[in-house]
């Protein structure tokens, strides 16, 4: 599937060397502001080819907005954009065409469809994300005019948090012909209580599902997380006050449902796939061979991961706020 949110619907759609891709956002509400302005500080967050700690490919990442807006707000009508692939080089992967790269979906797409776009991945390329970004720009204009903003910062890279150590780790990788992955924190501040459901629709479990659903992402944790496995009830339980809560070990939500603390995700990044080394791997009708993958790529994804882990954060909020709304209008009955 390619379709996220219930009440905020975002079906995204393209493939890393295809002619463009781009999302459709049905259910955003009207007279929210939005225009090019609101997209390009994040898509050139997300854009590769800046520095020698990202891919070499080029790309503007312009997006066109093709409906949905007029004079600079939401009608109410799907929002349709998109960005046009500019610099892909799709000849430096002919040689994979029918060889699996170690660490990517290649040979799980060809046993689940019988083919594959061996050209950058395909839809399964980071590349896709751009579709991510552009409707959680969108979004977060939605979450912004309700007092709802979302930031993230670098946790750690390489096993390091030192952050003036973090380009040094990852050019000592890149000269060794390899990758390394990190960790990514997410807040959300200004989030009401009251969003999400019991059971099937709690809000950390969406989250977690938007999270995972990034391509690189192999692990998710709320507030304390992890560490909460070692701490005592007496340590982790966030005490109240009438002034809200002591402390947020967990991260925001309980019982699946946001309490008004700030919305607190961690997400665990993989070191990046394409690496120039030889590897042992199989061809597509499971041939023994090695692979030593060439081309453009990033020796750390981390640092642009920051603002698509943002934007799936936000796309699940205004989700949950649109439902919200339905809820709170139907009490009000």
């Amino acid at each position: 599937m390619n379709t996220f949110g219930r009440y905020f619907r975002c079906t995204m759609f393209g493939e890393s060397h295809g002619t463009a891709l781009g999302v459709v956002v049905d259910g955003c509400p009207p007279q929210v502001s939005f225009g090019t302005e609101h997209l390009k500080p994040l898509m050139e967050r997300r854009r590769p080819g800046k520095s020698p700690l990202s891919s070499p490919r080029k790309e503007l990442d312009e997006v066109e907005i093709l409906s949905g807006v007029f004079e600079g707000k939401t009608t109410g009508m799907p929002v349709a954009m998109i960005t046009r692939n500019r610099d892909a080089q799709s000849s430096a992967y002919e040689t994979l065409r029918d060889t699996a790269r170690p660490g990517h979906a290649d040979l799980a797409y060809h046993q689940k469809y019988g083919c594959r776009d061996h050209r950058g991945g395909g839809r399964s390329s980071g590349r896709e994300t751009v579709s991510r970004v552009m409707a959680g720009a969108l979004a977060m204009q939605v979450l912004a005019a309700r007092g709802i903003h979302i930031k993230s910062r670098i946790y750690e890279i390489g096993g390091e948090s030192a952050p003036e150590r973090f380009g040094e780790t990852i050019l000592r990788a890149k000269a060794e012909h390899d990758s390394v992955g990190g960790i990514i924190e997410v807040t959300a501040t200004g989030c009401p209580p009251g969003l999400g459901a019991p059971a099937a629709g709690k809000l950390d479990a969406e989250i977690a599902h938007a999270m995972l659903s990034i391509g690189a992402v192999k692990g998710v944790e709320f507030g304390c997380g992890f560490a909460a496995a070692r701490m005592r009830g007496s340590v982790h339980n966030d005490t109240m006050t009438s002034a809200g809560y002591a402390s947020n070990n967990a991260g925001g939500i309980l019982g699946g449902i946001s309490t008004g603390a700030p919305v607190m995700v961690r997400i665990a990044v993989k070191p990046t796939p394409s690496i120039e080394q030889p590897q042992q791997t199989v061809t597509m009708d499971m041939a023994d061979t090695t692979v030593t993958v060439k081309g453009r790529h990033d020796p750390c994804i981390v640092l642009r991961i920051g603002v698509v882990a943002e934007s799936m954060l936000a796309l699940v909020l205004a989700d949950a706020l649109c439902e919200q709304d339905v809820i709170l209008a139907f009490r009000s009955r």
